[in-house]
Order: C-alpha cells, then sequence, then structure tokens
C-alpha cells in the first residue's frame, strides 16, 4: 500500500515574519533603512502613495518588534531619525536577495494614464 502524501508543515516563525515583512510599505522602509538612518519626512517622500498615519502605523509596528529604533536629537527644533537596529540590519542579505530577484523577474511598473478629463467630440 502507498503512503498518503505528507501534508508539509508550515513554519509559524517564518509565516510570522513573511507578514510582518510583507505587509504594505514595509519592505520599502526597510530597504531605504538598510541605506541610511532616515527622517520622518525623507521616508514618507520616499515612498510613493503612503500616508503619514500608514509610515506611523508601520514604523511603530516594526519598532516594537525591534527592528526600527527611533532617536529623538535634542536640538531646536526637536529632530527624530530612524535607523534599523541589529536585528533590523540582520535581514541585509534577505533584502538583497528579494532586490536581486526583482531585477532579474520584476517588470517595470507601467505609468498610470492620466484620467481623461471629459470626451472630445470629432
Amino acid at each position: 500500500m502507498k503512503d498518503a502524501p505528507h501534508t508539509p508543515q508550515l513554519c509559524t516563525k517564518f509565516h510570522r515574519a513573511s507578514e510582518l515583512i510583507g505587509r504594505r510599505w514595509t519592505g520599502a522602509i526597510l530597504f531605504l533603512l538598510l541605506k541610511q538612518k532616515c527622517r520622518f519626512a525623507t521616508l514618507r517622500d520616499a515612498i510613493p502613495d503612503i500616508t503619514d498615519r500608514m509610515l506611523t502605523d508601520r514604523l511603530q509596528e516594526l519598532e516594537r518588534e525591534g527592528l526600527v529604533e527611533r532617536t529623538v536629537v535634542p536640538v531646536s527644533p526637536v529632530r527624530v531619525e530612524y535607523s534599523l537596529t541589529r536585528k533590523g540590519r540582520a535581514l541585509t542579505d534577505a533584502m538583497d536577495a528579494i532586490a536581486t530577484w526583482a531585477e532579474k523577474w520584476m517588470e517595470p511598473a507601467a505609468v498610470a494614464a492620466k484620467p481623461a478629463r471629459g470626451r472630445q467630440r470629432a
């Protein structure tokens, strides 16, 4: 009698990590912070379509998970910088692998056509 096919097990740690890193905009935040520490406005300006609220939520989540560190620089006016912790920098190889894969396999994003402002009559 043939053995029944074995159902693979999903590693709960892998699943949790991929859900965290795979959330919308999180990869972009990590990608930018791997390059340099950034202020909030720098991150916001570099990430298309992200709102202040979503950026705040993602940064707080990454901070809670120990990947991002928020530093308040006591100057006037106060400056806040975000950087990766040792745990966050440990993603370097994984992020580099994704970037290499994307260069090889992803098509460039199509430029969205602006909607027409009414029809012209011929």
